[in-house]
C-alpha cells in the first residue's frame, strides 16, 4: 500500500514538473512502476518536491489570490494585519478550491489509469497536461500568448491546445499578475478615499503631527466589516476564475 501511494505521489508531481519544462513528449521512456528500490522512490519524491513551489505559483490560481491578498493588507495600512501565515494559508486553500475540478480530471484521466497500468508514463503525462492547459488558457490573454509565441520565434499552432508549455506558462503568469493588479487597484480606491478624508480633517484641525494612518485604520476596519469585505473579495476572486 505504501509503495502504491509513493508511486502515486511520484507520478503526480513528475507529470507537473515535466509538463512545466515541456518534456511531456519525451517522457514515454520513463515508467516509475518499474522502480522497486524504496530508497530510489524516496529520493525521487524529495527531488520532485523541491519543484513544487514553482509549480504551485506558475500552474495555478495561487499567484492572483496571494497578490490580491497582499494588496488588501497594504490598503489597510497595517504591516502585519492579516499576518503573512494567514494570507498564505487562505491563499492555498482558495487555490485548492479553484483547482479542484482540474485536479479531479487529472486524477481520473491520468493518475488512476497509470496506477492501474492502463496507461504508460508518457501517456499519463499527456493526459495530465491537457486539463492544465484548458484551465490556463481560460485565464490567459491572447495578447500575452502572442507575445511569447513571437519571442520564441515559433509558428502559432492551429489549436491553442497545441501550444508549448514553455510559451503558455509565462503568458499565464503575466496574465494572472495583470488581473491581480486590476483587482488590487479597485481594492485600494475606497481605502484611499478614507485616508484622504481623514488627512483633510486632521489638516484643517491643525493636527499635522498626528499620523493619518493611525486615525484612518479604525474607520477602514469599520467600513470593511460593514460591507462584509471578506465575503465580497473572496466571492469576486472566485468569480473571476469562472
Amino acid at each position: 500500500m505504501k509503495t502504491a501511494n509513493s508511486r502515486i505521489i511520484i507520478t503526480s508531481i513528475a507529470a507537473l514538473i515535466l509538463s512545466l519544462t515541456g518534456l511531456a513528449s519525451q517522457a514515454h521512456a520513463l515508467d516509475f512502476r518499474e522502480i522497486d528500490n524504496p530508497l530510489i522512490e524516496v529520493f525521487l519524491i524529495i527531488s520532485f518536491l523541491s519543484f513544487l513551489p514553482a509549480v504551485l505559483i506558475m500552474f495555478t490560481s495561487f499567484t492572483r489570490i496571494v497578490v490580491v491578498m497582499g494588496f488588501l493588507r497594504h490598503a489597510f495600512g497595517g504591516q502585519n494585519t492579516p499576518p503573512t501565515m494567514v494570507i498564505m494559508g487562505l491563499s492555498l486553500f482558495l487555490t485548492f478550491f479553484v483547482m479542484s475540478p482540474t485536479i479531479n480530471v487529472i486524477n481520473e484521466k491520468s493518475v488512476t489509469p497509470y496506477i492501474q497500468e492502463e496507461l504508460g508514463f508518457g501517456e499519463a503525462i499527456e493526459e495530465a497536461v491537457s486539463p492544465l492547459k484548458t484551465f490556463m488558457l481560460k485565464q490567459t490573454r491572447q495578447k500575452d500568448i502572442a507575445l511569447f509565441v513571437n519571442l520564441s520565434k515559433k509558428k502559432l499552432p492551429e489549436s491553442t491546445q497545441d501550444l508549448s508549455m514553455s510559451v503558455l506558462v509565462p503568458a499565464f503568469a503575466i496574465s494572472e499578475l495583470k488581473t491581480a493588479f486590476e483587482i488590487g487597484f479597485l481594492l485600494f480606491l475606497p481605502f484611499l478615499v478614507v485616508d484622504m478624508v481623514v488627512a483633510s480633517i486632521l489638516l484643517s484641525m491643525g493636527m499635522m503631527m498626528l499620523p493619518p494612518v493611525m486615525i484612518s485604520l479604525p474607520f477602514k476596519l469599520l467600513l470593511f466589516v460593514l460591507v462584509d469585505g471578506w465575503n465580497l473579495i473572496v466571492g469576486s476572486m472566485m468569480g473571476s476564475f469562472q
